[in-house]
């Protein structure tokens, strides 16, 4: 008998909803219904807290192979998680543009290193476009870091892309605009990303 059923049948001779259950679990209804259909496992700590709860150990409730696919799921979202961190950390990090000296600007004849926002003797259009750049790299770590145990289709898709999209975009308008300083950032955060994606898909 596969995890799934067990998990059903656990369920009935309790007399117990997918909903009851799942309040007694601490988790969704959809967690439930997600395990009891064969479509996921639950992860170490929720199989623990099933084992307690029906008074059975995890050897019952689970096969070798069904075991090792759910550590391999735990591995996998731990991989995640931490990636996720490190992408969110970069993309904030973009925020000392703001503070420190990273950007040339021309006074006279003598060119000095200021930050985004002392940047004034420059033309209005490539501020602004840093500025977008700088927030929207910003935004989109802070959105990554508080995001990581969202589960929507579109935001997991989304996101790493999103992170080396705007990355790319900043290196590229710091070089056309000759901004070698913040160009150079940006670019060793877009091969930190690229790096730790080729790693781990």
């Amino acid at each position: 008998m596969e995890f799934n059923e067990k998990l059903q049948e656990l369920r009935k001779q309790k007399n117990l909803t997918q909903e009851e259950l799942a309040g007694d679990l601490f988790v969704s209804r959809t967690a439930i219904s997600k395990w009891e259909s064969g479509r996921g496992y639950p992860g170490i700590d929720s199989l623990k807290e099933i084992s307690r709860y029906f008074s059975v150990s995890i050897d019952e409730l689970l096969s070798g192979e069904e075991l090792l696919s759910v550590a391999e799921n735990e591995n996998r979202e731990k991989e995640n998680h931490f990636r996720d961190l490190v992408f969110g950390l970069l993309d904030c990090s973009v925020a000392m543009f703001l503070f420190l000296p990273f950007f040339g600007q021309k006074i006279g004849g003598t060119i000095y290193e200021v930050s985004l926002l002392s940047l004034t003797e420059y033309e209005i259009y490539l501020k602004i476009t840093y500025l977008m750049v700088v927030s929207g790299l910003i935004i989109w770590g802070i959105l990554t870091l508080t995001l990581q145990n969202c589960s929507k289709t579109f935001w997991i898709a989304a996101k790493r892309k999103g992170s080396i999209s705007l990355s790319a975009f900043g290196t590229l308008i710091f070089m056309i605009s000759l901004q070698p300083y913040a160009a150079m950032f940006t670019f060793f955060f877009l091969i930190i990303k690229a790096l730790m994606l080729i790693k781990w898909e």
